[in-house]
């Protein structure tokens, strides 16, 4: 039966949706972004400008376009057919964290399936939001689990948002910035895989489990 006229019939899961929309916001403007930051980098090289509000810009367009990419590898469409290097990973992570009150310690150093990597950089993300104040950013691997921890003075742990991540149900209206929160369990839904977490006086920890 077709749908009456004016109705879209939309076949996609409204996180597929979400995750098309944010591959196509991403995809449009890495390349601009990066074209920018290219141009820049060409004139500094070049001497033509030496002025610190050069450099502040220079820089600005460098963190707009390690953003856009992290934001589409976290946010982006994703299948276990797609592999990112680790390398990759940490690259972009130390572009935005270079210069920030948040020190970053990546130590995986294997490709992964973007899924994976999905997953990961969410729970990144989560406990990013943590460090309001600044702190560290560790990921490693072992035991066929991720560990995520942010460890730091001052942690912002949002019961509603973290709750989510234990399935609660959501109780307040969530921010765009903790929308990781919020996608983090869907994506481990889908995947068939556990999502737990750990919080301590100074830190909280996000361990990602195998496919159970």
């Amino acid at each position: 039966m077709r749908a009456p006229f004016g109705v879209i019939d939309m076949p996609h899961h409204s996180e597929t949706l979400a995750a098309l929309i944010g591959s196509r916001i991403c995809h449009d403007l890495i390349s601009p972004i990066g074209a920018v930051a290219n141009g820049l980098e060409l004139l500094r090289l070049s001497g033509a400008d030496e002025r610190p509000e050069m450099a502040l810009v220079s820089d600005s367009a460098a963190h707009a376009n390690a953003r856009i990419r992290l934001f589409r590898l976290a946010f982006g469409i994703a299948s276990d057919a797609q592999m990112v290097s680790a390398e990759e990973i940490r690259r972009i992570l130390s572009e935005i964290y270079d210069g920030s009150r948040i020190t970053l310690d990546w130590a995986p150093a294997d490709s992964m399936a973007r899924r994976i990597a999905q997953v990961v950089l969410l729970a990144t993300l989560c406990c990013e939001h943590a460090l309001p104040y600044g702190g560290a950013l560790c990921v490693r691997i072992g035991d066929d689990a991720w560990h995520i921890r942010a460890q730091g003075e001052r942690l912002r742990l949002d019961p509603g948002f973290w709750g989510l991540l234990r399935g609660e149900a959501q109780t307040a209206e969530v921010p765009p910035a903790a929308v990781q929160f919020l996608l983090l369990p869907l994506q481990m839904a889908s995947m068939n895989r556990r999502c737990s977490f750990e919080t301590g006086p100074d830190s909280v920890e996000i361990t990602i489990g195998r496919q159970s």
